[in-house]
């Protein structure tokens, strides 16, 4: 059971989820039927595996990094529960498990999640990370790649709903990743990882989060309107929409840690939400 934990801590099993739910509303919100078995089942693994194994990766490049933070420490690989060689073969496994399952389910579908794989691995991670504040930006595209890869998977092509959500969620996660960045500001200060708090101060941090979750929200209105949900539905993500724009408006008048955090927690639960209301609206 040990082992077990630590290796669904390795592939930051919540994240994946969250990604994977992602993907399962853009798949459901083209109207497909999800009776087929062999296709739900498909996207769901496909899904899970790339992602995880993606993030495996990640893990494995950052080891480095997570030795240095407080709050990563006792992570698998820097604590030593995992060996190195052992989580780069799991990582590569579901990874190309994943992509092989993706490219026989549709070749579209496939280059979408392999796309999401080499933003993430290659430029954020290898590439930006520890040179620019801004590889945030890539982190949130590689972020908004399952909810696109699931809509064409069930369209057969990338239409403008499909990016229409996939930006919802690339806006979604500077308000996730600039909050962590502040939260544990030594710790990535220590790992020399350059953060938007660092370079531009917390206030204007706080304001680009904010702007970002405003944004977040109305992609997400503009989406669910386009995909023509009933008003019944428009109107429970109009409601919740409301709630994070408020508090982040809120975080630009009267910029404050609480508030922020705030807007940290219900960004997330808000965009679950929706994910899920748009899942229930046109399965």
């Amino acid at each position: 059971m040990s082992k077990i934990k630590s290796y669904l801590s390795l592939i930051k099993s919540l994240q994946t989820i969250l990604l994977l739910i992602t993907g399962i509303a853009g798949f459901i919100s083209t109207r497909c039927p999800v009776m087929n078995f062999e296709i739900f089942a498909g996207l769901i693994s496909s899904l899970f595996l790339t992602i995880g194994g993606t993030t495996v990766l990640n893990m494995v490049y950052d080891k480095d990094v997570d030795s240095k933070m407080k709050r990563t420490i006792k992570r698998p690989l820097p604590s030593g529960k995992i060996s190195n060689s052992n989580a780069i073969i799991f990582g590569i496994l579901m990874l190309i498990t994943g992509l092989g399952i993706s490219f026989y389910m549709s070749i579209l579908f496939g280059l979408i999640m392999f796309a999401g794989f080499f933003i993430d691995f290659v430029i954020y991670t290898i590439w930006l990370k520890r040179k620019s504040a801004w590889s945030i930006l890539w982190g949130g595209i590689s972020g908004g790649m399952p909810i696109l890869a699931g809509r064409a998977l069930g369209m057969g092509e990338i239409d403008m709903i499909g990016l229409l959500l996939s930006l919802s969620i690339l806006l979604w996660i500077p308000t996730h990743i600039l909050t962590f960045n502040m939260l544990y500001f030594k710790d990535y200060k220590n790992a020399k990882i350059p953060t938007f708090p660092s370079k531009y101060g917390f206030n204007s941090t706080r304001i680009i989060i904010a702007l970002s979750s405003i944004g977040a929200a109305i992609a997400i209105i503009i989406g669910t309107i386009a995909l023509g949900l009933s008003w019944g539905y428009i109107r429970l993500i109009l409601v919740l929409a409301s709630g994070s724009i408020i508090l982040a408006s809120i975080s630009i008048i009267k910029p404050s840690e609480k508030i922020n955090f705030g807007l940290f927690k219900y960004a997330s639960i808000f965009m679950l939400s929706s994910m899920i209301l748009i899942a229930l609206a046109t399965i």
